[in-house]
């Protein structure tokens, strides 16, 4: 496609984002200017460079899509409702499905040349044991363990056809973010590198055997561009780094910070209650959950995956995970004191 080669303007949902605004600060670095759709509430720190202009709307809106998208080459939608719980589970689905339809609706409108759609590993569905999966296989199951990953297999699954129908769509399906940004719950894993580093989170959960794929920022920062500059439209490509257990992940943040922290292993069946209690505390009293119980069972599984197809075809490149841990926790020594 070429719109990346050349200085031109991109819409970027979801651009207050811990990854968003990154791939915002990344776009205008490289010349390229961004139209920035932020929802009224929102804060707009990280937006105020010279080449950034925010459009105030919401992706359930469609006039304010069509407003932000005017005069653009193409879009990175990256805007979800990516958290453990919300009290209308419909939110998950509004914002999600709906939001996407919505935009690639405007996308189709107003012309643009391509988008690139930021989905999640967990639409794939865990893995087996010993099992690496890709973009081509199967679910191997066809529960879903959260609202949040029905809705984006929903949403994903719309974006795919929508790509047969005309659409010029790619789809991106990043793993388990971390680095340093903004500590909010799209940085999760960060922020339990924190906490376990100061003491506060030294559980691992049922042995911490289960498998994860986790992803340095700056990697899928990039990889969204190579999406847009060589992605194929109607493809996925999943964007992560390397598959480690938990306690293996642990392990490199006691290497990077040179000292052995306390941890006790938190059986399933408890890890379970605690969610369901957190659960329950968040219907009954409106307190926001630590965790839900179908968040407990997705870490309850492995989720091993490979990058091999962005690699051959986009270019995308990993960082190492021993240096994008030494690194985050480097990070989170600078911020100041802490404890």
């Amino acid at each position: 496609m070429g719109v990346i080669g050349r200085p031109t303007t991109f819409f970027v949902t979801g651009a207050t984002g811990f990854i968003g605004g990154k791939l915002v600060g990344e776009l205008t670095r490289r010349g390229h200017a961004v139209r920035a759709l932020v929802r009224p509430t929102s804060s707009r720190e990280g937006l105020e460079g010279k080449r950034i202009t925010t459009v105030e709307g919401d992706v359930r809106d469609q006039s304010s899509l069509l407003r932000g998208m005017e005069g653009c080459s193409a879009v990175f939608h990256l805007a979800a409702y990516a958290k453990n719980w919300a009290r209308d589970p419909k939110t998950f689905f509004e914002l999600n499905v709906e939001g996407t339809r919505n935009v690639l609706g405007a996308a189709r409108s107003a012309g643009v040349g391509r988008v690139v759609l930021t989905s999640t590993m967990v639409t794939f569905g865990p893995t087996p044991p010993g099992v690496v999966g890709g973009e081509s296989m199967p679910r191997t199951t066809a529960r879903y363990f959260t609202e949040y990953e029905e809705s984006k297999t929903v949403a994903e699954r719309g974006a795919l056809d929508a790509a047969c129908q005309g659409v010029p769509v790619v789809v991106v399906n990043p793993t388990r973010v971390y680095g340093p940004g903004k500590l909010t719950e799209a940085n999760s894993v960060t922020v339990m590198i924190d906490l376990y580093d100061r003491g506060r989170f030294p559980v691992v959960l049922a042995g911490g055997i289960n498998v994860g794929n986790y992803a340095f920022v700056d990697d899928l920062v990039l990889g969204h561009i190579l999406a847009m500059e060589r992605g194929r439209v109607g493809e996925r490509y999943i964007l992560g780094g390397e598959n480690v257990s938990l306690r293996q992940l642990f392990d490199l943040v006691d290497e990077a910070t040179r000292r052995r922290h306390f941890r006790f292993n938190l059986p399933a069946r408890l890890a379970m209650a605690y969610g369901r209690m957190e659960k329950k505390k968040a219907e009954w009293f409106g307190l926001y959950p630590r965790i839900t119980p179908g968040w407990v069972e997705t870490f309850l599984q492995d989720w091993a995956y490979s990058s091999a197809k962005a690699e051959h075809e986009l270019g995308y490149t990993i960082t190492p995970l021993k240096e994008g841990i030494a690194l985050t926790c480097e990070w989170l020594h600078s911020r100041g004191v802490r404890g």
